[in-house]
């Protein structure tokens, strides 16, 4: 029996509590969704939920009385061994032998699809990750997110969401401006200007701007000729570089096109007259401090001219336009104030605000020999993508980057993500699923398949009751709900920490059970079922290595 299985067989009880009478609900109220977790204290069951304790005030009940309610029901369910009230209202329960156990056999007749879910189905979702503006090479904070983002998604779409990855390209503004002149000065031979770009990457940039454009220089408009050309280079650039991280996008969005085809100016027409906007001091205001800002933001300037806010209206018009649901953001630390605006605008076109997450990164940084590696080799300034992937490899980088909640700063540890041992967490976890296949070699080498000779499955669940393999399964069964909740509260990490976990509870498995035969012994029922069970953890580490975008190595 599944954690989702207990959950359900729970909602029935309740259910059928509402049906016959013994539990009342208020008018208007509804039951609530079954959440059922692992107890701290395994003595405790296998298994607990305090959904008497969300419900009694439905019902007008004490929490134990819910609970005892509920009790009744379900101990007469198949799989349920006991079921105890505990403290204020906690149901504990425990399942027989064959029901815990039963998992292992779930986990591999599902595969890829185990832990997979529904919930999110019929959902599109923009998500806006990166984005970062092409006048130089991808920053820690961006691969982070690149990291994160692409996680992100892997999740929602594991929850049946339709997940459109966007990339929004910031093609106009005063930044390109600066990363033009700092071009044109480098192939002039003059240094950068002040407020410029400097590094190595302005230099081979310009250097290939003038061999591929030779009268470039002396064109009527030479900024312009290296703006359009320096721009395509380094978008070129970073989209490789993500690419080669394991990051493509499906929508890849020009910030000019809001303003080229007219979509700013019309619709600031459209929410002057709508009363969405209002005016005062010669200029036009969004009201932003309603959903949490500081102070109303100025939309349209008194010179007429739109503000920066202008476009991220339109802009989300055009993602709502394009059939999006809900409109994700992934914001670097410095955005907080975007949070509200964001919000602010989607009230504006009469749109409800929760149509917008916003969710802010905070800062990444990289230590060597115990010292923050400050600056790159290339960029000169930062420390870029290629710089972390050059030092550690794609998948220690993007692990490192996922497991820790966007809302921390993080010490990225090079001399720790470079060490082959159970310190470093990435390949601590794939060090696990390597040793799962080395397991199912050596069983096949044995004589040991999950079948029987006729080819029938065996499969006794009875006969995993070693206290490492309840671990185990426990841990494995535990897998659709961190996942369920990664995507519900976008937080990636929680896979990768439960990984972690699960590579604990299978190394300790892995130290006292066999599942290859020794010396003479022969093949029996229990080496079959413990392949099930070996199978089992290597799926599931397989399937949450993939969803965060990191390899599953069959050897290391």
């Amino acid at each position: 029996m599944t954690p989702e299985q207990l959950s359900l067989a729970v909602s029935a009880c309740l259910q059928d509590a509402v049906a016959q009478g013994d539990l009342a609900l208020a008018d208007g109220a509804a039951l609530p969704e079954v959440r059922i977790e692992r107890p701290k204290n395994r003595e405790h069951g296998d298994w607990a939920t305090n959904v008497a304790m969300q419900l009694a005030k439905k019902v007008g009940r004490a929490p134990r009385d819910v609970a005892a309610v509920v009790q009744d029901r379900l101990q007469g369910t198949p799989g349920v061994a006991a079921v105890d009230v505990a403290g204020p209202g906690f149901l504990n329960i425990t399942l027989d032998a064959a029901a815990a156990a039963g998992i292992a056999r779930t986990v591999v007749e599902q595969g890829e699809a185990f832990g997979r879910a529904d919930s999110l189905a019929g959902t599109s979702i923009n998500l806006e990750f990166v984005s970062a503006n092409p006048t130089g090479p991808v920053h820690l904070g961006g691969t982070r997110w690149a990291a994160v983002g692409d996680s992100l998604a892997r999740v929602l779409e594991a929850q049946g969401a339709e997940v459109v990855r966007e990339y929004y390209f910031n093609d106009a503004g005063a930044q390109i401006d600066r990363f033009a002149r700092s071009l044109l000065a480098r192939a002039q031979g003059l240094p950068a200007p002040e407020d410029g770009y400097g590094g190595e990457y302005i230099t081979e940039i310009a250097e290939r701007i003038v061999a591929e454009n030779p009268g470039v220089l002396d064109s009527g408009d030479p900024q312009e000729g290296f703006r359009a050309a320096g721009v395509e280079l380094m978008f070129a650039e970073i989209k490789s570089s993500l690419h080669e991280f394991g990051v493509d996008f499906d929508v890849y969005f020009h910030e000019q096109s809001l303003f080229s085809n007219g979509a700013v100016e019309g619709l600031l027409e459209q929410l002057k007259s709508s009363g969405a906007l209002y005016f005062a001091d010669g200029a036009w205001w969004l009201r932003s401090s309603a959903y949490g800002d500081d102070k109303d933001r100025v939309v349209v300037k008194s010179d007429g001219q739109a503000a920066y806010i202008a476009g991220d209206i339109a802009y989300f018009k055009n993602k709502r336009d394009r059939g999006a649901d809900l409109c994700i953001y992934m914001l670097g630390a410095d955005h907080h104030g975007y949070v509200a605006r964001l919000k602010a605008a989607a009230a504006a076109l009469g749109d409800a605000p929760e149509r917008v997450e916003v969710l802010i990164g905070q800062m990444v940084n990289l230590v060597k020999d115990g010292v923050p590696v400050r600056m790159s080799k290339r960029a000169g300034t930062v420390v870029t993508m290629e710089d972390l992937v050059e030092a550690v490899g794609v998948d220690a980088a993007r692990y490192s980057l996922t497991r820790f909640s966007v809302d921390s700063n993080i010490d990225v540890d090079l001399d720790l993500l470079t060490r082959r041992s159970n310190e470093n967490p990435v390949f601590y976890v794939q060090y696990a699923h390597a040793r799962t296949c080395a397991v199912g070699r050596n069983a096949e080498a044995a004589g040991v398949s999950r079948t029987g000779a006729d080819g029938e499955a065996v499969f006794d669940a009875a006969l995993l009751d070693h206290p490492t393999e309840g671990e185990l399964l426990a841990a494995l069964g535990q897998y659709p709900s961190v996942l369920a909740q990664a995507a519900e509260f976008r937080e990636p990490h929680r896979v990768a920490r439960h990984l972690e976990v699960l590579a604990g509870t299978y190394h300790r498995w892995y130290d006292v059970c066999r599942v290859a035969p020794q010396g003479d012994d022969g093949v029996t029922d229990l080496h079959r079922t413990r392949l099930w069970l070996n199978d089992a953890a290597r799926q599931v580490l397989a399937n949450g290595l993939g969803l965060l975008g990191v390899s599953a190595p069959e050897r290391m």
